[in-house]
C-alpha cells in the first residue's frame, strides 16, 4: 500500500490517542490528529479500511530484556526465558505474553532479546481496534522506533517527548522511558554516578563501585524535543519533529511485532476471494458432473460398439457358416479375402456398391433365395443364380432392382420339382 496509518495507543482508555497518516512513496505526512480516548477510534474506521495499519503501544507498558539463555534451538530458548526472568519481573510470568525479536548476538553474548506484557493489557489493546473495525497486523513499542546508532558501545541515545514521557533509545534492544516530571530527579542521580564513577577510577576496589554504579548513563542524547540541560550529559538539539512523524519516519517494520504467536493476526477471506472460492467451487461441480456424464456417454457408447461388434460377428457367420472362429479385429481381412473369392481382382469397392443397390429388392422377395453370386469387374455386372417356389418371386424381383435404377437381364427359370431356378445379369445404369 502507498500509505500507512499509524496509531499511538494509550495506557487507559482515558489516555489520548494519536494517528498519523504517512505516505510512503512521497515520505510526507497526509494527515493526523488526536482522539480523545479509546472509544474514539472509529474515528479511524474509514481512513484504515484502505491501508495498512501499524499500531504503537507505550512502551512503559513492556519490558524489554536480554538474556543469556543456554539452549541451541529457539524453541528451547524461548520456552525457558520466562522462567529465567521471574525474579525481575513484577508480575507472574503466567499472566504475561513474551514476544521475541530475532537478532544476533550481542556484544555482551545476549542471545535473546524479549519483549514482556500483561497478557490482559495486550487484550484490551485488540479489543479496542476491534470494536472500531480497525485491522491491525502489527503491534511495536513506540520506543523501538526511534532512530538508533548502530556502535551501541559509544553512539549517543535519542529521545523524544510524547504523552509527558520521553523515551529514550540506546541500542537496538535497549531503551527507557521516563515520565517528564522526574526527569530532573533522574538527571541528579546520574550525575551523581558520573562524579562518583570518577572518584572511584584510582581505587583498588573499583570493580565493586562499578557493579554498584552501573550501568552508567550515556555522556550524549540526540534530542528530537526540548530537553532541560543536565549535568554531565551533553543534549544534542535534533531538528523536532512531532513525536509520531519520527517514529513513522523511522520504524523498521520487519524488526519486530508484538503479535507473534497466539496473538498473530491471520488474514481473513475477503469477499471477493470467497466469491471467487465460490464460483471456483460451482465450476469444479460442474466439471465433475461434466466428466461424470462424459463418462456415462463413453461407458454407454463402448456398450452400443460391443453391441455392433457382436451383430457383425453374427452376421458374418450367418454369411459364412463355415467359419469357425471370427475376430472383429480380423473380420475386415477376412471379408476381403471373401470378396477376392467372389470377384477376383476386381474392384472391391465397386462390387460392395453393387450389393448395397440389390439389397432392398432381395429384402422385398424373401421368397426368392440366392444360391450364388459372381462379380466381373470388367463388365460391372453382378451374376446371381436364385431358386424360388414360383416364377413370379424372380419377377417381382426385376421390378424391384429396376427401381433402383438397375438394369435387369433375367435368365431362362427352370422348373426343379418344387422349385424354380433362375438367373439375373444386373447392372447399374450407364455402364453400357
Amino acid at each position: 500500500m502507498l500509505e500507512t496509518l499509524f496509531i499511538r495507543l494509550g495506557c487507559k482508555a482515558h489516555d489520548p490517542i494519536q494517528w498519523l497518516i504517512w505516505s510512503n512513496q512521497e515520505n510526507e505526512v497526509i494527515a493526523s490528529g488526536d482522539l480523545n480516548h479509546a472509544s474514539d477510534l472509529s474515528h479511524l474506521t474509514e481512513k484504515a479500511a484502505q491501508r495498512k495499519v501499524v499500531g504503537f503501544i507505550p512502551a512503559s507498558e513492556i519490558a524489554l530484556k536480554r538474556l543469556k539463555v543456554p539452549g541451541k534451538s529457539a524453541r528451547a530458548i524461548t520456552a525457558a526465558a520466562p522462567y529465567m526472568l521471574e525474579d525481575e519481573l513484577a508480575q507472574d510470568v503466567e499472566s504475561l505474553f513474551f514476544a521475541y525479536a530475532n537478532l544476533a548476538k550481542d556484544q555482551d553474548e545476549n542471545n535473546c532479546f524479549a519483549a514482556a506484557v500483561d497478557r490482559e493489557q495486550l487484550k484490551r489493546w485488540l479489543l479496542w481496534l476491534e470494536d472500531a473495525d480497525i485491522k491491525c497486523k502489527i503491534l511495536i513499542p513506540d520506543v523501538l522506533a526511534l532512530p538508533f546508532n548502530k556502535s551501541v558501545s559509544e553512539g549517543p541515545w535519542s529521545a523524544v517527548t510524547l504523552n509527558n514521557q520521553i523515551l529514550l533509545r540506546q541500542g537496538p534492544w535497549q531503551a527507557l522511558v521516563v515520565e517528564a516530571n522526574v526527569w530532573a530527579l533522574i538527571n541528579h542521580q546520574w550525575a551523581n554516578k558520573v562524579e562518583v564513577a570518577s572518584d572511584t577510577e584510582d581505587q583498588d576496589d573499583s570493580e565493586t563501585a562499578s557493579d554498584e554504579l552501573a550501568p552508567l548513563p550515556t555522556t550524549s542524547i540526540n534530542a528530537y524535543a526540548e530537553l532541560p540541560d543536565s549535568p554531565g550529559i551533553t543534549i544534542n538539539a535534533m531538528p523536532e519533529e512531532l513525536p509520531l512523524v519520527l517514529l513513522a519516519q523511522h520504524v523498521d517494520l520487519k524488526f519486530f511485532n508484538l503479535l507473534q504467536g497466539e496473538f498473530q493476526v491471520k488474514d481473513k477471506r475477503s469477499a471477493n476471494y470467497s466469491n471467487w472460492l465460490w464460483v471456483a467451487s460451482i465450476a469444479g461441480i460442474a466439471l465433475v458432473m461434466n466428466v461424470a456424464l462424459k463418462g456415462a456417454e463413453l461407458i454407454k457408447l463402448n456398450n452400443q460398439n460391443a453391441a455392433i461388434e457382436t451383430e457383425i460377428i453374427k452376421v458374418y457367420k450367418d454369411t459364412f457358416p463355415e467359419t469357425k472362429r471370427v475376430r472383429i479385429s480380423t473380420i475386415k481381412s477376412q471379408l476381403n479375402r471373401k470378396l477376392s473369392e467372389v470377384g477376383g481382382s476386381a474392384s472391391q469397392a465397386d462390387f460392395l456398391t453393387m450389393l448395397n443397390n440389390v439389397q432392398p429388392a432381395f429384402s422385398e422377395v424373401t421368397a426368392l433365395k440366392p444360391e450364388s453370386m459372381k462379380y466381373d469387374a470388367k463388365r460391372s455386372e453382378l451374376r446371381i443364380q436364385a431358386i424360388s417356389k414360383d416364377y413370379q418371386s424372380f419377377e417381382k424381383l426385376k421390378v424391384g432392382l429396376e427401381k433402383q435404377s438397375l438394369n435387369v437381364n433375367q435368365g431362362a427359370q427352370n422348373n426343379l420339382g418344387d422349385q424354380v431356378s433362375g438367373s439375373f445379369v444386373i447392372t447399374s445404369k450407364g455402364s453400357r
